[in-house]
């Protein structure tokens, strides 16, 4: 056995094993609301007979929360992402494109988040005609229209930005919201409020949190030995 040959393998695996552990760190938590909750409104579609009738009705989708407890309720649909604090460097691609479709005259997701430079694919699942239109500052516009059984359309943000709003000019009631970020921390909430955003170093962080009617609130959470732990509560109703 060559001993010098033998002792740089280890050492290069004792050194991958170190950078493993140093961006390891994950920031788990649970966005809630305290208060009475907004309820959910009926969304009239009696604009467009397919979807009238097509589809169940359409619940709108800016303020969703889930069982709560002593009037505190977790939230979904929200935007979670570390806002400063991890090392300005390129990161590597996303793997694959985010999806958003339209069905059920929705938008799905309703809030989601993708990379700069990532493709966003655009469905119509819907028997209708849709349209997607962008409407971000940061980005070039992005206005195209999808009949029924269209080939799926892409994008890619130029730019970060947070957020971006994105309709359909032919059902006014169909928005939804993508967070644009340059680096890999972000999460969005379902509606048991927890989030977790891995591969962070050992640090302390700036987390915000975005809400469609709420806005955006800010926490400061250290990751030490691995973990850190968030919790943000909103108390406002617009």
């Amino acid at each position: 056995m060559n001993l010098k040959t033998s002792g740089a393998v280890v050492a290069l695996c004792l050194v991958g094993s170190i950078l493993s552990t140093a961006v390891a760190g994950t920031i788990e938590g649970t966005v809630t609301y305290k208060g009475k909750p907004r309820p959910a409104k009926t969304i009239s579609t009696d604009a467009d007979p397919v979807c009238s009738m097509s589809h169940e009705a359409i619940k709108d989708e800016k303020f969703v929360v889930g069982e709560g407890t002593d009037g505190v309720y977790p939230m979904g649909n929200i935007f979670v992402y570390v806002k400063s604090g991890y090392a300005e460097h390129p990161y590597p691609a996303a793997t694959g494109p985010l999806v958003i479709d339209q069905k059920g005259c929705t938008y799905v997701p309703h809030v989601s988040g993708a990379r700069v430079g990532q493709e966003v694919e655009f469905k119509n699942s819907d028997p209708t005609m849709h349209n997607v239109h962008s409407l971000g500052k940061n980005s070039p516009a992005f206005n195209r229209g999808m009949p029924a059984g269209a080939p799926n359309a892409g994008y890619a943000f130029k730019a970060p930005e947070v957020m971006v709003k994105i309709k359909c000019d032919a059902h006014p009631w169909m928005s939804c919201y993508v967070g644009v970020l340059d680096h890999p921390f972000f999460a969005v909430t379902e509606t048991d409020g927890k989030f977790s955003i891995a591969g962070l170093d050992d640090g302390t962080y700036v987390v915000e949190t975005w809400q469609e009617l709420l806005g955006t609130l800010t926490g400061s959470v250290t990751v030490k030995d691995g973990s850190g732990t968030l919790d943000i509560q909103y108390t406002r109703d617009k």
